[in-house]
């Protein structure tokens, strides 16, 4: 309704100032033209529906707010075209307003009433001389808007006023700051020059160091130079000593291989007794070749314990990693080769998955068993997190811990198992593992050592 104004014929109640059909209605301001169509709209079910104009019949059932906001403008044009609409609601808004309506129905309105309401009154009633308290009352609503457009106004040059004040006082300490900024950033600079006239006076000194340093290097590799000469004779002179040496070496030991042939013939005659000795108790002791061996026993208990049967030991740990020296073990008479499997997977191919890993364990400790007459056994940790444990290869026992022992517990007791004197060599690089074998009497290796002779072979 923005922009819309009212405007009717005069009624034979108007001024006398206004003569019917010579000047057009006041324009109504916006606060006046919205009281008119609330009053309106307020009064729609009082009317009832045979006073009320076809257009706005149907706006009679909703709710004020909806109606004020759906027929607003329709209310306005029916204001202006039925004159007998008007005056219907005039008489019911008159009655409503009480007192004010009466007294603004007889032109006398009370100087302290609402100039809007007033002006509202003036315009659906029609007093005499209506035009002049509606011109009136819009002159006083426009004045009183004005005024309060000055006092926000006001209010906001005050704000503003506030704001500068606030934005004076924050840059005032901002310059504040930045002059104590700039204060320390002199000084810091004033430091930075002198810092650096000592860094320069300390570079020229120390070139003049290198300098001097230069010339003394120079002088030690002429010192140098003299003495490796000096070293280099002295050399020539070793070496002659040697060979004379040598020569007198070869000479003795020429004279006392004579005694060496005696002593030769010594052990072989020890020996000899001690084989002898070995084939009696043999007999003697009529003891045939076991059905098991002491291994077997533990890896059935193991494997009992487990619930995962399989098929199918004076110590020293090899500081070296030379295969050369696990195949001499393994020349030993009835040896017993025990390994801890996954120390040795994980050392020499520990990127494969872990069947991978003990498939090709299995396979390079075949090839052993096969080109040696060594008893093998492997031990795993965890056969009960196997979905199905693998096989073993002819010649080589794989036992895996059950549930609660560890492949190092079962290491320990398969190397307890063999009888004082057995050679048992047991291969791991865990040192908990060889220090309790080397107390048990079995010989330790470090697991690159076998892996070394699996890739050899």
């Amino acid at each position: 309704m923005t922009g819309e104004h009212f405007r009717a014929n005069d009624g034979p109640d108007a001024s006398p100032d206004v003569a019917a059909g010579a000047a057009p209605e006041p324009v109504l301001p916006d606060a006046v033209r919205a009281r008119v169509v609330a009053l309106a709209v307020d009064l729609f079910p009082s009317l009832g529906p045979d006073v009320l104009p076809g257009p706005l019949r149907r706006f009679a059932h909703f709710t004020p707010a909806r109606r004020a906001k759906m027929a607003g403008p329709s209310v306005a044009a029916a204001l202006t075209a039925d004159a007998e609409f008007r005056e219907r609601l005039a008489e019911k808004a008159v009655e409503a307003a009480g007192p004010l309506g009466e007294a603004v129905a007889a032109g006398t309105p009370p100087g302290a009433a609402d100039p809007v309401e007033v002006a509202a009154l003036a315009y659906l009633a029609r007093p005499p001389h209506w035009t002049a308290l509606v011109e009136a009352a819009s002159a006083t609503a426009a004045a009183a808007a004005e005024s309060e457009q000055v006092q926000a106004a006001t209010r906001q040059l005050d704000r503003l006023a506030e704001q500068l004040d606030r934005v004076r006082a924050n840059a005032k300490a901002d310059t504040d700051k930045l002059r104590s900024d700039l204060a320390t950033v002199r000084s810091e600079a004033d430091e930075l020059r002198a810092r650096v006239r000592e860094l320069s006076k300390a570079l020229r000194d120390s070139e003049q160091d290198v300098r001097r340093l230069t010339e003394a290097v120079s002088t030690e590799r002429g010192r140098v130079a003299a003495q490796s000469s000096t070293a280099d004779a002295e050399i020539r002179r070793l070496r002659s000593r040697l060979a004379d040496a040598e020569r007198e070496r070869e000479q003795g030991k020429s004279a006392t291989r004579a005694g060496r042939a005696t002593e030769d013939a010594r052990l072989w005659l020890l020996l000899e007794t001690i084989g002898n000795a070995t084939q009696g108790l043999r007999r003697e002791l009529a003891l045939a070749p076991p059905d098991t061996l002491p291994a077997d026993a533990v890896a059935a208990e193991v494997a009992g314990a487990a619930a995962a049967v399989e098929k199918p030991g004076a110590g020293r740990l090899w500081a070296a990693d030379d295969p050369a020296r696990l195949d001499q073990l393994l020349g030993l008479p009835r040896v017993h080769l025990v390994i801890d499997g996954y120390n040795v997977t994980k050392t020499g191919f520990g990127e494969l998955a872990l069947e991978q890993q003990r498939t090709r364990l299995l396979a390079g400790l075949a090839g052993i068993a096969a080109q040696t007459n060594a008893e093998i056994t492997v031990v795993f940790d965890g056969a009960s997190r196997l979905a199905v444990a693998p096989g073993s290869p002819r010649g080589v026992r794989v036992i895996f811990s059950p549930a609660g022992e560890t492949a190092d517990e079962v290491i320990r007791r398969l190397v307890r198992a063999e009888p004082s004197g057995r050679p048992v060599v047991v291969v791991s690089s865990d040192k908990e593992v060889a220090d309790g074998i080397r107390r048990a009497g079995a010989y330790a290796v470090p697991s690159i050592v076998l892996v070394k002779r699996l890739e050899r072979a």
